[in-house]
């Protein structure tokens, strides 16, 4: 027997089951979440609309290469980053120059039947790091900066050594990048 009101005249029920608040909940959470983060520089009175110039590394190494990659990645690094103008025509507003200073291998583990035999090496780089003031000639930035990565050593140490330049560069660009641009000097 069919009610007059229709199928659905009965007591309304919540539609909104506990799923509901969840994704309500981790909604605000999310948004709250991203309040202090800004888009741009992280210190714009530092940065705003200066230029910076980074001159060619000297190496204080045995190791070859190393200055090509170190200063290809720490340039690429401040473009991408964006709070600085990359200046390459000589004339830039700070201007970073370096040294490298150390180039080292470490065997963190080694092959189970030989204890002799190294399989993965960390290897570091250290690189002194100088940002003068061009109108000043005030160094505003005087520290060394090391990078640092692992290497799977396969039946070259050669290979593995020139596979894994490209990513020490990069995580000693990134680390000094974020140095120089949060100003913390």
């Amino acid at each position: 027997m069919r009610s007059r009101n229709g199928p659905n005249s009965g007591p309304r029920r919540n539609s909104r089951g506990p799923l509901s608040w969840f994704w309500a909940a981790a909604l605000v959470l999310g948004l709250c979440g991203c309040a202090g983060y800004r888009l741009g520089p992280v210190h714009p009175e530092l940065t705003s609309g200066k230029t910076i110039q980074v001159n060619f590394f000297v190496n204080r190494t045995l190791e070859p290469r190393l200055v090509e990659a170190v200063n290809r990645a720490l340039r690429k690094s401040l473009q991408q980053d964006g709070s600085y103008k990359l200046n390459t025509r000589g004339d830039g507003d700070v201007i970073v120059n370096g040294a490298v200073l150390r180039y080292e291998r470490q065997g963190v583990s080694f092959q189970p039947n030989d204890i002799l035999t190294v399989r993965d090496y960390q290897v570091t780089l250290t690189v002194k790091v100088t940002a003068t003031e061009r109108a000043s000639g005030k160094v505003v930035f005087d520290r060394e900066v090391t990078g640092r990565t692992t290497v799977r050593v396969g039946s070259d140490l050669a290979s593995a050594d020139r596979q894994a330049l490209p990513l020490l560069a990069d995580d000693f660009a990134r680390k000094a990048t974020a140095l120089l641009v949060e100003g913390t000097w």
